[in-house]
């Protein structure tokens, strides 16, 4: 599925077993499909792919759909990526091309 036919909202799972919830819960807030929304959701794709093997679950919300979405989480800038669980709750702001900076802000890479 290319990102411009997915539904904002999907979530997407990862792993062996739907059943199980997932040790990641992401959520990428969005405003509609700009070239900016689709660049962050295949940069978080392919990151997951490559770093989280399976144990996550992408939620994407477009705040042009559900803008009322935005205060749970108080976001104020979009892209922005909110990494649920495991906790603390962190966020992240922009279209995730830097790889090592999602790293350290997920905490999957220590700083340098």
């Amino acid at each position: 599925m290319t990102p411009q036919r997915k539904k904002v909202g999907r979530r997407i799972t990862a792993g062996r077993k739907a059943s199980r919830s997932p040790e990641w819960d992401l959520r990428l807030y969005v405003a509609g499909q700009t070239p900016r929304s689709l660049a962050a959701f295949r940069n978080l794709k392919r990151i997951c792919e490559e770093h989280l093997q399976g144990k996550y679950r992408i939620e994407v919300v477009d705040l042009l759909e559900n803008p009322t979405l935005a205060r749970g989480d108080q976001i104020f800038a979009i892209p922005t990526l909110v990494r649920k669980l495991p906790e603390p709750v962190r966020k992240i702001i922009g279209d995730l091309s830097n790889t090592e900076r999602v790293l350290v802000g997920l905490d999957l890479r220590a700083r340098a």
